[in-house]
C-alpha cells in the first residue's frame, strides 16, 4: 500500500502547558517511506493562552502543513474531530490528543498494518505489547476494559482498547460515515460504525501511554463513562 501523505488531527482545548511540546513533536516526527503529513489543529475555544501558542506555532513554522481552525463556542473533542476529518487531506488520518499521553512516533507503529496492505482501520492499544505505561488509576483501567468487553459484545469485535486516542482510518472511507457525538461520545459511536462496514479490515497495534493526572489537566471523568454505555448501546442497538 502507498499512502502519500496522512492528515494528524489535534483536538485542543485548554492545553497551554502541552500545545507547544506536542505539535514539536509532531513537525519534527519521521514517517516511514517519507510520508507526508498535515497537522490539523483544532481549538475548541479554549480561555486559556492556547490560541497565542498556536498563532507562534504557526509563525515560526511557516513552511509547515499546519491548518488551524478555531471553534467560537466550545464544542467538545468529538466535534473538534469532526471539524478535523472535515478539513483532511491526507490519504489516511489519525488523532492526536494535546496533551502528552500518547507518543506521535509510535504512529509509525499504526501505519504498519497499512503499509503492509492488511488494514483500512487501526487502533493503538494501551493495554497490548511490552511499551511503557504510566501507572495511575485502577478503577480507569476496569472502566476501560468494561466499555471495551461491552462494546466488543455488541460489534463482535475483539478490540483490547476501544476507548483509545490513537485510531488511523482511510480518510475516504470515515468521510463517509455520518457522526453525532461532540464530546467523549466520538470513541463508541465510531466504533460501532465501522463495524458495520462490511469487509472493513481493522488491526490493533501495541503502544505505550504517559498518562497525566487530573492535576495534570485530565479532563475525562466517571460522567463520561456512562455516556459512553449509553452510546454503545444506541448506535449498537438503534442507529
Amino acid at each position: 500500500m502507498i499512502i502519500n501523505k496522512i492528515s494528524i488531527i489535534v483536538p485542543a482545548f485548554n492545553e497551554e502547558s502541552t500545545i507547544s511540546i506536542i505539535v514539536d513533536k509532531l513537525l519534527n516526527l519521521y514517517l516511514v517511506n517519507n510520508i507526508k503529513k498535515e497537522i490539523i489543529i483544532v481549538n475548541d475555544c479554549s480561555t486559556d493562552n492556547t490560541e497565542h501558542l498556536i498563532q507562534n506555532i504557526i509563525k515560526t513554522n511557516p513552511t509547515a502543513e499546519i491548518i488551524y481552525i478555531k471553534h467560537e463556542k466550545n464544542l467538545g473533542k468529538g466535534a473538534a474531530i469532526h471539524s478535523g476529518i472535515k478539513n483532511a487531506t491526507g490519504d489516511y488520518l489519525i488523532i492526536q490528543d494535546a496533551d502528552l499521553e500518547y507518543d506521535p512516533s509510535e504512529i509509525n507503529k499504526l501505519l504498519k498494518p497499512v503499509l503492509d496492505g492488511y488494514a483500512d482501520v487501526v487502533y493503538g492499544s494501551r493495554f497490548i505489547g511490552g511499551a511503557p505505561h504510566r501507572i495511575l488509576f485502577f478503577w480507569h483501567t476496569i472502566g476501560n476494559k468494561f466499555l471495551t468487553f461491552l462494546s466488543n459484545f455488541f460489534t463482535n469485535l475483539n478490540l483490547t482498547d476501544m476507548e483509545t486516542c490513537y485510531k488511523l482510518f482511510k480518510t475516504s472511507i470515515i468521510k463517509t460515515i455520518s457522526l453525532q457525538e461532540k464530546r467523549f461520545g466520538f470513541e463508541p459511536e465510531i466504533t460501532s460504525k465501522i463495524a458495520k462496514i462490511k469487509g472493513i479490515r481493522i488491526y490493533e497495534v501495541g503502544i505505550s501511554y504517559y498518562g497525566r493526572t487530573y492535576l495534570e489537566g485530565k479532563k475525562i471523568n466517571w460522567k463520561d463513562g456512562f455516556k459512553a454505555i449509553y452510546c454503545i448501546i444506541r448506535y449498537n442497538l438503534f442507529n
